[in-house]
């Protein structure tokens, strides 16, 4: 109450004001603002007429603070009740109610939302692509004794709305001290060049199973969703040679790869040329034993009728060794036997030249060549020479 109060004046300063007043004074004004009218100061009140005055006071009040245990779980979300700071029931989304402050509490906790968590740099936070770096978080030693810049993020969602509430203080601190301890401890165990290259998507993969066994052991009720490698690289301070090596590196495979293409070009026609010359040999092998074998059955066959006939199969092939000899000659002297010293002479190359002028096909019909005049004749003497000749040679 004021100091400047009437009642406070006409008590002693020296103690409290008197609680009853002080009440007297309050049913007064909610009288006034009722249209009731306030009690006169000297007028004696009724016994019983505060306490009628206050009651639909109280029910208002009382029905407002009722009203403010309504609440709404939206879809996705979990409603934990407490009861004087103990865990009474876990509500599911839709409109709810609870026994109003201070006997019961609400906290309603989204359990779908993907939260995100930079371990190793920190975005700019304005949309823009620039980051931050944290060398405390990303510097690590790989198994070889090499320093790594790694920056990798995590999403992560609930699954636990009791624990995630019970057994955190700092979710975020806890979640990137679980996952830095987890990548380190796999790129600890890893050399540089898997983490680097071939193998980010097993250290992403491993780490994340690693993050998820170390919170459930927290029972932090942290689910992870996805853990993903933004940039892994050596410190800056090495840099350049290290890119020196990679060059190198490089290099070396392209190297080997136009040695393996040369190889694969030049080896697959060498064992083609080495397979066409087995198989030429084998074939040349094949013609000449079967040849021999023909010749020596030939021979065999020749050597059963000589001994049947010796002359005759003297003559026979003399007269084929003969044919085979004039075969590819193309004038021939036939010495006749009293002829008186003539020459009969066979114009075989004329012959063998009309020959073949009859046999091939002409596109159109030339005129003949005048033949001479004693063709006739020389050819029928010639066949006359030799069918002489034969008889004189029979026994």
């Amino acid at each position: 109450m004021a100091s400047n109060d009437p009642g406070w004046g006409s008590r002693n300063n020296d103690g409290p004001p008197d609680l009853d007043e002080l009440m007297r004074q309050f049913s007064r004004r909610l009288n006034g603002l009722f249209g009731k009218g306030g009690t006169p100061r000297n007028q004696p009140e009724e016994p019983g007429g505060n306490a009628f005055a206050i009651a639909p006071v109280l029910g208002l009040v009382a029905l407002i603070w009722m009203a403010t245990g309504f609440y709404i779980v939206d879809q996705g979300s979990r409603g934990v009740v407490l009861r004087f700071g103990k865990h009474v029931e876990t509500t599911m989304p839709g409109p709810r109610w609870h026994i109003p402050y201070p006997v019961e509490t609400v906290s309603v906790v989204n359990m779908e939302q993907v939260r995100t968590l930079e371990v190793g740099y920190r975005s700019a936070g304005d949309g823009s692509p620039a980051r931050n770096r944290e060398l405390r978080e990303s510097l690590m030693l790989t198994d070889d004794e090499n320093i790594i810049d790694l920056q990798f993020a995590v999403q992560y969602n609930l699954k636990s709305p009791e624990d995630f509430l019970f057994y955190n203080r700092t979710v975020e601190d806890a979640v990137r001290g679980t996952a830095e301890t987890a990548i380190r401890e796999i790129v600890g165990r890893s050399k540089m060049d898997f983490v680097l290259y071939e193998g980010r998507e097993e250290v992403a993969i491993r780490a994340k199973k690693l993050m998820q066994d170390i919170l459930d052991r927290y029972k932090s009720g942290i689910n992870i969703v996805n853990v993903t490698m933004q940039n892994a690289q050596p410190p800056e301070q090495v840099q350049a040679a290290f890119d020196d090596a990679v060059k190198a590196g490089q290099d070396l495979e392209r190297q080997k790869n136009e040695g393996q293409a040369y190889a694969n070009d030049v080896i697959p026609k060498a064992r083609g040329t080495a397979a066409r010359l087995l198989e030429e040999a084998a074939g040349y092998k094949l013609r000449v034993v079967n040849e021999a074998q023909g010749n020596a059955s030939r021979f065999s066959q020749i050597l059963a009728q000589y001994e049947k006939a010796p002359e005759v199969t003297r003559q026979r092939l003399y007269l084929d060794a003969q044919e085979q000899i004039l075969s590819s000659v193309s004038k021939v002297v036939v010495d006749q036997k009293g002829s008186g010293g003539n020459l009969l002479y066979l114009p075989l190359d004329k012959l063998m030249a009309t020959t073949a002028a009859g046999a091939a096909p002409a596109a159109a019909p030339a005129p003949a060549a005048p033949a001479p005049e004693n063709t006739t004749t020389d050819v029928q003497r010639s066949r006359d020479a030799f069918r002489s000749r034969d008889r004189e040679s029979r026994p």
